[in-house]
């Protein structure tokens, strides 16, 4: 099912339980607890499935953890700056913009659902929550913080809390420069990210930057730089805020 090729898509009708928390499942709870693992083996456990993310950069690592599960002739990626799309494609990565505003897979979930109360975003979040549904099986990401919301906004909605996998320490201020190897700095600028980026790399070697601006390519590139150990440093926007998965090779 390729979900853009087919006009008819948005003319399927909304699920009965749309608007309804029946046969809804909210996976809550901080950073770090597996809830996106979760959420690609329950659809990976199913005829076929979509999952829609916050980021792109986000989508495009489970598009490829997808596909070295299955193979790439079976996973779409649909974003808005990338379209892979295999005629026969079974699973759905997209970025929340992305997704159709109907659809027809067994599994759907919906990754950092506390973006409905965005300013900016909120409106699109909240009409996924809404309105999409798996045919077996609905999953909504997020944190604890949007509970009260959800059990509001989808009566009878079944809540998951899942704690934490490993513990946060707060090691008080370091300077940039004597930051242990394999660190991940967040900047709030582009400036920000050169500036780091080069200070890093006349004093501790190499860094890998990534940031909105850049090309698919090159910030896919830029990560795999990191996550293959290659440079020691990764220097970012916050767009590695929202569970970009750097866990490989116990990397983080």
């Amino acid at each position: 099912m390729n979900l853009h090729s087919h006009p008819e898509l948005n003319s399927i009708p909304k699920p009965a339980n749309a608007g309804s928390g029946r046969g809804v499942t909210a996976v809550l709870g901080p950073t770090n607890t597996g809830k996106t693992h979760l959420a690609i083996e329950r659809m990976l456990a199913q005829p076929s499935g979509m999952i829609g993310l916050p980021l792109r950069l986000l989508a495009r690592e489970v598009y490829q953890r997808v596909v070295d599960r299955v193979g790439p002739e079976q996973v779409a990626l649909i974003t808005g700056e990338e379209k892979i799309t295999p005629s026969n494609a079974r699973f759905h990565i997209c970025t929340v913009e992305a997704m159709p505003e109907r659809t027809d897979v067994h599994f759907l979930a919906i990754d950092e659902v506390q973006l409905a109360t965005s300013l900016d975003r909120g409106h699109v979040f909240t009409d996924r929550i809404i309105n999409l549904r798996g045919s077996h099986e609905t999953m909504l990401l997020g944190a604890a913080t949007l509970r009260p919301a959800l059990e509001a906004l989808l009566p009878g909605i079944n809540v998951v809390t899942r704690p934490r996998m490993s513990q946060l320490h707060y090691a008080g201020q370091k300077k940039i420069t004597r930051l242990p190897s394999r660190s991940a700095i967040v900047a709030f600028s582009a400036d920000e990210v050169y500036a780091i980026a080069e200070l890093i790399r006349r004093q501790r070697g190499a860094a890998a930057v990534v940031l909105g601006s850049l090309s698919p390519r090159t910030r896919n590139a830029q990560v795999e730089l990191y996550q293959s150990g290659d440079v020691d440093f990764l220097v970012a926007t916050d767009a590695i805020g929202m569970g970009l998965i750097l866990m490989k090779k116990g990397l983080f």
